[in-house]
């Protein structure tokens, strides 16, 4: 019995509870009339997620124990069945066939891992594509539109010890830049004006006139305030009359 409790959740105790007489007599368990495994692995993974949704204080403030139970027993009632079955089948599980429901709970167990683990991809693409904090424009390019060289950066970006960077750079076949390459890095500076600098790997582009999409990994540890700075494409090596020409845009930072 010890190894029954072990494992089987106070969903499950409390639809024995409510059950009445699961001990009499009168009440043998019996293979009759009792709901299928499928049926029954539902209705305990809802009634699972329900007795989660309880533990929430602006949730559970506005029900009574009698409540409770009623919210249970209507989720019994949703998939067709009704409360003194659910107690029949429980019972005949508890009482006859115990370590085939420790099995029943491990697949109620399986099936809610399977949805967080689901869940908790959906949260990360939401919050990682979802929301942006470039703090710069939102698109840079060579030669500039307006007439001048404004693809260099210098942006104040938030205290973290990692982001990711992805953006869409299209180089150009004429393009004269020399080994074209990401160059950035983070830097803070102390009130004397002294400059620390987390670097990035650089990262080589494919020059062919084409949007290529690449996402990277940006990790840092300095104290801040902080500062981004650099060029999507290095600057260090290119020759001073040779010419660019490329474009970067989509440019979405994530933490």
């Amino acid at each position: 019995m010890r190894h029954i409790t072990r494992y089987v959740f106070p969903v499950l105790i409390a639809f024995l509870i409510t059950a009445g007489s699961c001990s009499s007599r009168k009440n043998k368990a019996e293979h009759k009339d009792i709901i299928p495994e499928k049926d029954l692995i539902s209705i305990l993974t809802d009634a699972y997620l329900a007795d989660g949704m309880l533990t929430l204080p602006d949730i559970n403030y506005k029900f009574s124990r009698g409540d409770t139970l009623s919210s249970y027993i209507d989720i019994i009632e949703n998939h067709g069945y009704t409360k003194s079955k659910m107690d029949r089948t429980i019972r005949f599980y508890f009482i006859k066939k115990p370590k085939k429901l420790i099995k029943i709970y491990d697949k109620v167990l399986g099936g809610l891992s399977v949805n967080e683990s689901i869940i908790d991809k959906e949260y990360s693409k939401v919050m990682g594509e979802g929301q942006n904090f470039w703090p710069g424009k939102s698109f840079y390019s060579y030669p500039d539109p307006d007439g001048y060289d404004s693809t260099g950066l210098d942006l104040p970006v938030s205290y973290d010890q990692s982001y990711r960077l992805k953006f869409a750079l299209t180089v150009y076949p004429d393009d004269q830049s020399v080994n074209p390459r990401l160059d950035l890095y983070f830097s803070h500076s102390d009130t004397a004006g002294n400059e620390k600098r987390s670097n990035i790997s650089t990262l080589p582009y494919i020059k062919d006139g084409r949007p290529h999409t690449y996402n990277i990994l940006l990790k840092q540890k300095l104290s801040p305030p902080i500062r981004l700075k650099g060029w999507f494409i290095n600057q260090e090596e290119s020759a001073p009359y040779r010419e660019k020409h490329f474009r970067v845009d989509n440019i979405i930072l994530s933490r």
